[in-house]
């Protein structure tokens, strides 16, 4: 069993009790980016994917993820570490499995990251210059962005997570608004929920495209160490995350190809598929100009949100690799209860990406955004998929009397995941939004960062046994 690593050994600990059940959802919800899942996802899934049974795509990927949710939220309660995946792993697999987990996280949430740093720059400017007509360079936006996170950061995770409540709070309003309008007009076609829409087109790329909504919810718990009563606000936080994100999914969605027509939506997301506008171009019908600008501007909070949320999970990573030994210690300091070292050094990364990318001229959506998300995704997914094997057998370790919530659920979930993860790299170049070889090539960098992470534990056994015995949390 892994033994406690506790902050003290290289200066200071999280910020403990910090944040509540609310205060989680919030974090991951605002990773979700609910307005900007509505506006990128939905519009692919649905042109690219099943049409018009999209809503039910989405109804069914939740019910796969709330399947992983409920042993990964029951296991919660027996560890509380910022090391999040990596600390399930290791607890339930072993040192090795830890962290090849780690390596995988490290690398996915990070890729994330710098491919938000792209899509927050790029998609800034766009609405900046449509709706004031002020056409600056993409990077300038991007960059602005990643100052103010940095700023943000440095305060400490509660801070952040009232900065993401306001903007979670904005963006689904509009959302709400544009819901209810299409329900008074014209009023939801349920036809999209029969078994003959949502099985046409491509119900295996709907599913991938759903599943992709809800790439974040797992960060819950990323901040056990800073959250009120761990044992149960995590749980909380995560079947509430799952649950939202499923259901305003589903409604939303069903909201949009009701408008556009659900026999057509197909098609017609198709026609809109270039741009990317076909929420927008819908809005414009049902809500009228100035509701759709201000649907336009709330999309730049929202992909600020992301970004800000996206950042706080990843440098916590860095973080507790870095306080078990595997990174520079300095990485593991702290300073008022804030990771800064660690936040510095994932701004930095990201920034870096962002600029080589900047620096060949190459777009910030078709190239950084595509590459770095649809990686960082399927990372995300992989880890999920092995988590939920740590969780089965972590309880059958300890055998655990509950079998619905920590043998049945999680070996649905696992099973479910695997699926998706099976379709994701099948239609990679599809997922990524790009066809070019280099990012086809990408998924082949999970394999080597497993087998890095496991020769890095082979090494700390051989010549640093003392870390290796370290590494990952106390099991309560």
């Amino acid at each position: 069993m892994a033994q406690q690593s506790t902050s003290e050994a290289v200066g200071g600990r999280l910020r403990a009790d910090a944040l509540g059940t609310g205060g989680i959802a919030f974090l991951v919800l605002a990773a979700v980016a609910p307005l900007t899942g509505m506006v990128v996802i939905a519009g692919l899934g649905i042109a690219l994917g099943n049409g018009g049974g999209m809503p039910a795509s989405f109804l069914i990927a939740g019910v796969v993820l709330l399947l992983f949710g409920v042993g990964y939220a029951r296991m919660s309660r027996y560890v509380s570490n910022a090391g999040g995946f990596y600390a399930y792993l290791t607890v339930a697999l072993g040192r090795p499995a830890g962290l090849a987990g780690a390596f995988v996280a490290l690398a996915g949430y990070n890729c994330f990251v710098a491919g938000a740093v792209g899509t927050s720059g790029a998609l800034t400017g766009g609405v900046v210059n449509r709706v004031f007509h002020l056409d600056l360079p993409w990077e300038l936006w991007a960059g602005l962005s990643v100052v103010a996170v940095f700023l943000l950061s440095r305060r400490g995770v509660d801070v952040s997570a009232k900065v993401l409540a306001v903007s979670l709070i904005l963006e689904v309003s509009i959302l709400v608004v544009f819901d209810v309008a299409v329900l008074v007009k014209s009023g939801y076609s349920l036809s999209a929920l029969s078994p003959a829409v949502v099985t046409s087109g491509s119900i295996g790329l709907g599913l991938l495209f759903a599943a992709t909504c809800f790439i974040g919810f797992e960060a819950t718990a990323l901040f056990s160490e800073e959250a009120r009563d761990p044992n149960k606000s995590v749980p909380r936080a995560t079947y509430i995350a799952v649950t939202s994100i499923g259901v305003f999914a589903a409604v939303t969605s069903l909201a949009l190809v009701s408008a556009i027509g659900v026999e057509n939506a197909k098609s017609v997301a198709q026609d809109h598929l270039a741009a990317g506008d076909l929420l927008l171009a819908t809005s414009q019908d049902v809500l009228g100009t100035v509701l759709t600008d201000v649907m336009q501007l709330l999309l730049v909070v929202s992909l600020f949100a992301a970004l800000l949320a996206l950042h706080n999970s990843a440098s916590r990573y860095i973080y507790a690799l870095a306080r078990d030994g595997v990174l520079p210690k300095a990485l593991g300091r702290t300073v008022s209860g804030a990771p800064r070292n660690a936040s510095a050094a994932q701004i930095g990364f990201a920034t870096a990406v962002a600029a080589i990318f900047a620096a060949l001229g190459l777009d910030p959506v078709a190239f950084l955004t595509s590459s770095m998300t649809g990686f960082g995704t399927l990372a995300i997914l992989v880890l999920q998929a092995m988590a939920s094997i740590a969780v089965v057998v972590f309880f059958r370790q300890r055998r655990d009397p509950h079998w619905w919530s920590t043998f049945v659920a999680p070996g649905l979930g696992g099973a479910g995941l695997i699926g998706v993860i099976v379709l994701a790299v099948l239609n990679f170049p599809t997922m990524a939004g790009s066809d070019a070889a280099w990012i086809g090539l990408l998924p082949w960098l999970l394999p080597i960062l497993i087998v890095a992470g496991l020769a890095t534990a082979g090494y700390l056994r051989r010549r640093r046994p003392e870390t290796y015995a370290a590494l990952g949390p106390e099991v309560r």
